[in-house]
């Protein structure tokens, strides 16, 4: 039985319930299999011995995901090459190619959710009421460990982008 994390986020103030576990900073990262833009799978391993910036988010279709994504894009010109940054949602594979085609985000890779739920079962992002994933955020260093989590507490706002690009120089230098 998987684990349920009643009242973890709201929907403007209606409580929700997150499925599986809370990362915390320290914790080996959790595996998970989602599927890229042409279907290929990919999964943590994907890009080992990279940092990797995973932020989950509801759907790019929405506002606030659409704001925040493009604000990653932006910000990731500025990472070294080691650094990958996994924009992960929902949305299908076909849906997330269109909209980082029409935003130009080529300095992130938005990945797909939707078959398995893995990395949001892994990470405990799966709102159990929407079968969407939260708002979240996490790095995870060469080494696979757990360096920076955030879960924004309400869905329609915004991660703390300081804290998590402090977090990314940090491990960087």
């Amino acid at each position: 039985m998987a684990i349920e994390r009643s009242g973890a986020v709201t929907l403007h103030g209606k409580p929700l319930t997150l499925i599986g576990p809370e990362i915390k900073v320290g914790d080996k990262a959790p595996n998970f299999k989602v599927l890229a833009n042409d279907m290929s799978e990919v999964t943590l391993y994907t890009d080992k011995g990279k940092v990797r910036l995973l932020i989950s988010v509801g759907s790019l279709d929405t506002p606030v995901c659409d704001t925040e994504t493009k604000r990653f894009n932006k910000e990731a010109v500025a990472f070294p090459d080691n650094v990958t940054v996994y924009i992960i949602s929902c949305d299908l594979p076909f849906a997330q190619k269109r909209w980082s085609d029409n935003a130009n985000a080529s300095n992130v890779k938005t990945l797909s959710d939707y078959r398995d739920l893995s990395f949001g079962e892994a990470y405990g992002t799966r709102v159990k009421e929407t079968r969407l994933l939260s708002r979240a955020v996490f790095l995870v260093n060469q080494d696979d460990a757990v360096r920076y989590v955030e879960y924004v507490p309400e869905i329609v706002q915004e991660p703390n982008y300081e804290a998590v690009l402090g977090a990314v120089r940090k491990l960087e230098g």
